[in-house]
């Protein structure tokens, strides 16, 4: 496989002002940059402007340490909040699951077939259940029980096996706890999460079957990154299908998981793609 070359990605969020774009490109061009995706918004109601901007920097004047410094000096003059990433750069991911497996074995499955551009140094389950899954695709794999009494200790232990193995984003394949405030600060905007459509008509733990004898019309999946607000973070990407009367309880289930898997793939991509920007609790997605 041929090595990918290396690019350097930027995103801005700033108050809209004439010259933001010329004053972006202009800074590339003056630095030799060829510039391979240059996508912007702006919200009109809050006016602010957002853009995600990757160029090449093989040719590039300014190396990987100079850039942020002379950077910094056009971000100051418009305002800008910034970050800055390189394609080349591993992105470590930290899978956390607890008994559904469904969520699980379509991330590993898409990052050995090199669908989703990740490396996964752990998996942690509260449970034992799949550990098998983790085996199977050569992932260590670390039970970490959770009680009511004991959930301090456990995300404690949580915490310093995802910062020993180097993860910079969590993802929560159907992990079944509620995750600590200190937990959530710990790792702003980089914890996914998948759940169903159905809240907050449908809580609780058996949600198609409640959907079910309601008689619903459409099933739905969302994912969005965790905040300390239960499963009010800003929302990523969501799909729907169509059912009926005609379907069992089982095939809600199914294609509430199939909606699932698909749902946390996307948004899981964009996020390793560094296509999503975060801001008053929505993003921009520059998909």
């Amino acid at each position: 496989m041929t090595p990918k070359k290396d690019t350097a990605i930027l995103l801005i969020h700033c108050p809209d002002q004439p010259g933001l774009v010329r004053a972006i490109a202009q800074f590339l061009a003056d630095n030799g940059g060829n510039i391979l995706h240059f996508d912007q918004h702006v919200d009109a109601q809050e006016n602010v402007f957002f853009t995600r901007v990757e160029w090449q920097m093989e040719g590039f004047a300014l190396s990987r340490g100079e850039l942020p410094n002379v950077f910094g000096a056009l971000a100051l003059k418009f305002a800008m909040r910034w970050a800055l990433h390189f394609s080349a750069d591993p992105h470590r991911v930290a899978i956390l699951c607890s008994k559904e497996s469904h969520c699980l074995y379509d991330l590993l499955a898409r990052q050995e077939s090199g669908d989703l551009p990740m490396e996964v140094p752990l998996i942690i389950s509260n449970h034992e259940i799949l550990r098998p899954a983790a085996e199977r695709f050569g992932i260590p794999f670390h039970h970490v029980p959770v009680t009511k009494e004991g959930k301090a200790e456990a995300e404690a232990r949580q915490v310093e096996l995802i910062e020993a193995a180097g993860a910079e984003t969590i993802v929560l394949a159907r992990y079944m706890q509620i995750l600590s405030e200190g937990l959530v600060a710990r790792y702003p905007g980089r914890v996914i999460n998948i759940h169903h459509s159905f809240l907050p008509a449908f809580p609780g733990a058996r949600p198609y079957h409640s959907a079910f004898q309601r008689g619903v019309k459409i099933i739905g999946a969302t994912s969005h990154y965790v905040t300390a607000d239960l499963d009010e973070g800003p929302i990523i990407e969501q799909d729907v299908i169509r059912v009926s009367h005609k379907l069992a309880v089982e095939d809600f289930v199914r294609n509430g998981r199939d909606l699932e898997k698909v749902v946390l793939s996307r948004a899981l991509r964009w996020h390793l793609e560094r296509k999503i920007l975060s801001y008053n609790n929505k993003t921009v997605v520059f998909a």
